[in-house]
């Protein structure tokens, strides 16, 4: 069984990988461990929640590798996890695991957004910096935006707490909107999340739904911790996949 974690990111996912994958609410801590227990084979992991609750546990991930299940991560908290995981076997995929990985991209707000809840579509509420990013990028490699004011507009943004980066609050600062086509940047919106969470999807179709040998060279350690949190997590989900 292939699942994949997604939500605002890919709002459209279910009609997009139809029965290929099993999609699921972004992940919290203990989700991973819930689909290892359900008998995944293959897990994507693109959005996951944070700051309320707590996010996905490093020590998950590694127990599902430890297993023998493949981990990808891409766009969101995925690309975060893949970048922090990537020596013990994690795949990470696309741009965004790129930049985390060479240090282009460093904090875990970079990606973050606040966006709508499920039922209302998981609409986009603020504008993540690593897409503002892309946008920017784009734009100057047509020539349609100066590096000065591309620089401006990033740096603008990231002294901005993700939760407060729209696009008005992002132009209105410092007068920007007095000199830059709003209405450009909105109509040239590069959303590189997307597009690296739809290569992750891509991945998992091409891959086969089996586990594979467990890693040779490491082991998974079951620390105090770990078995405290076994202990306290119900493995019977009565959420149902999104």
């Amino acid at each position: 069984m292939k699942i994949v974690f997604v939500g605002p990111t890919v709002p459209d996912a279910a009609t997009l990988v139809g029965d290929a994958l099993a999609v699921r609410p972004p992940a919290t801590q203990g989700d991973i461990l819930r689909a290892v227990y359900d008998g995944a084979t293959v897990i994507g992991l693109i959005d996951g929640n944070f700051e309320y609750v707590a996010p996905v546990w490093h020590k998950e991930i590694l127990f599902a590798l430890s297993l023998g299940v493949t981990v990808l991560g891409a766009a969101s908290m995925g690309a975060l996890r893949a970048a922090e995981c990537a020596a013990f076997g994690m795949v990470g995929i696309g741009e965004i695991f790129r930049q985390y990985m060479a240090d282009e991209t460093a904090d875990d707000s970079d990606v973050a957004l606040l966006h709508a809840p499920e039922e209302l579509g998981y609409t986009a509420l603020t504008v993540p910096l690593v897409n503002l990013r892309a946008t920017l990028r784009h734009l100057t490699e047509q020539n349609r935006l100066t590096a000065t004011d591309a620089a401006e507009i990033a740096d603008v943004a990231a002294d901005l707490f993700y939760k407060e980066r729209t696009w008005n609050a992002i132009l209105g600062h410092a007068g920007l909107s007095a000199h830059i086509d709003a209405a450009m940047l909105r109509a040239e919106y590069v959303d590189q999340k997307r597009i690296d969470a739809l290569e992750l999807f891509e991945a998992l179709r091409r891959m086969p739904a089996e586990r594979h040998a467990p890693p040779q060279d490491w082991t998974f350690n079951t620390t105090s911790l770990w078995a405290t949190m076994l202990s306290q997590l119900p493995l019977t989900d009565e959420k149902s996949d999104a």
